[in-house]
């Protein structure tokens, strides 16, 4: 809803259906023979282009989709919700403040149009302390993602049903050992030669992981994993 405003203030007459159709028709000629597309990009960008740059330089004044909900109580700082790089977020406090703003991201179930004072500061009791497992802290936290729990690096994201600020350390628990699961029955092989090689179990069957990349393992070759040797397995890497 806010890119479509956003489009609509600043470029209606691309937004209008009149538009399309002129298009339709130009394509058609060019089609033909009867125009030239360079032509017609140039006669097209003539336009767009300065308009673009005026819109972006305008930009800088005011953000898409931001507003203020208010002042936090406890730090009288002001609270924002706007659009950020990886969708909705709230801000605690301006770039200009001499201590950095704060940012939290909004659940899906939260929206920029009627989300409240009251629910945007809650956001901000993340990241959380839940308790200790095998001697390491456990937090939970909100990321690009959604919510998640992490353990000694481990990141774990959190069901949909359970939410991060009644989360226990018990429930939080059971979803590390549940991930620590799925990963050792996702990681398959191993090899000493090169420990960026690995045979990793996926949706479709056994697949190879090599420096980051992913590639194809034959299905012929997916009942003999175990089998399989070092220089097999870079063969069909430095194939691919």
């Amino acid at each position: 809803m806010v890119v479509n405003d956003f489009l609509m203030e600043n470029f209606p007459n691309i937004m209008d259906y009149n538009f399309t159709a002129m298009v339709e028709q130009k394509f058609d000629q060019i089609a033909e023979g009867k125009e030239t597309w360079i032509e017609e990009m140039k006669e097209f960008y003539k336009e767009f282009e300065p308009k673009v740059e005026k819109t972006i330089n305008a930009r800088s004044e005011h953000k898409a989709g931001e507003r203020k909900l208010g002042v936090d109580p406890k730090t009288k700082r002001p609270v924002f919700v706007k659009i950020g790089r990886f969708g909705p977020v709230v801000q605690m406090g301006q770039a200009e403040d001499k201590e950095k703003p704060q940012f939290a991201h909004m659940p899906k179930e939260l929206s920029i149009e009627n989300i409240t004072l009251e629910q945007a500061l809650e956001l901000f009791r993340l990241p959380r302390m839940l308790g200790e497992y095998e001697g390491d802290p456990v937090t939970v936290a909100s990321g690009r993602f959604g919510p998640y729990v992490l353990h000694r690096k481990m990141y774990t994201s959190l069901p949909k049903d359970m939410n991060p600020m009644t989360i226990t350390i018990a429930d939080a628990v059971k979803l590390i050992d549940a991930h620590r699961k799925e990963e050792a029955q996702k990681h398959l092989r191993a090899f000493e030669e090169d420990p960026k090689l690995e045979i990793l179990n996926g949706r479709y069957g056994p697949y190879l992981a090599y420096d980051g990349k992913n590639f194809r393992l034959p299905k012929a070759m997916h009942e003999k994993v175990d089998e399989l040797t070092y220089e097999e397995c870079m063969k069909i890497v430095n194939k691919a």
